[in-house]
């Protein structure tokens, strides 16, 4: 399926959006709302009155249906949002695999992610940098929507440190692809 998109974020995160889902997500006929992101299904038949060759625009999401897709309260409160992580040695060099719980691949309350992080660090501490971080944060507020069923999230401690916006735009790999 193709996609068409509104982009508050720019190019890179509109590329990340594009790579992702070509990279396993489930198709589905509802537009995709992730902060400023929207994606919706593109038919390559114009609408009704728009030229051949151009798309058309998608409207931006209402406050109730923003409202649904931010909640108010967590909620998972109770529930892992990390079922574990591993350490391997890959040809680049250490990977964390990280794998999120169901409730991890669907919470979005806010504080969400600092408590899924949090669930990272006890489980690996030496993940604790910088760079670790970006990669976390970037898989999920924008991988994990794109490829739901990806099973792990992959860290590595050798990507440089460039932040988050630049994460974003390298894929949530900067420093080259993953292998």
């Amino acid at each position: 399926m193709r996609w068409r998109w509104k982009l508050a974020g720019g190019p890179p995160v509109l590329a990340l959006a594009l790579v992702l889902t070509g990279c396993g997500a489930a198709e589905e006929s509802a537009p995709v709302v992730v902060s400023s992101l929207t994606l919706a299904p593109h038919s390559p038949t114009p609408a009704p009155g728009q030229p051949t060759g151009s798309a058309a625009p998608v409207a931006a999401p209402s406050p109730t249906a923003q409202a649904a897709v931010v909640p108010t309260v967590d909620p998972y409160p109770d529930q892992a949002l990390i079922d574990h992580t591993e350490w391997t040695d890959e040809i680049d060099g250490r990977r964390l695999h990280v794998y999120p719980t169901t409730a991890g691949r669907k919470d979005t309350y806010p504080a969400a992610l600092d408590r899924a992080w949090s669930e990272v660090l006890t489980s690996a501490p030496d993940a604790d940098t910088p760079g670790m971080y970006d990669q976390f944060r970037c898989h999920w507020e924008w991988a994990r929507v794109v490829a739901p069923d990806k099973p792990s999230w992959n860290l590595e401690p050798w990507r440089p440190a460039v932040g988050y916006d630049a994460t974003v735009a390298a894929f949530c790999n900067p420093g080259g692809p993953e292998r």
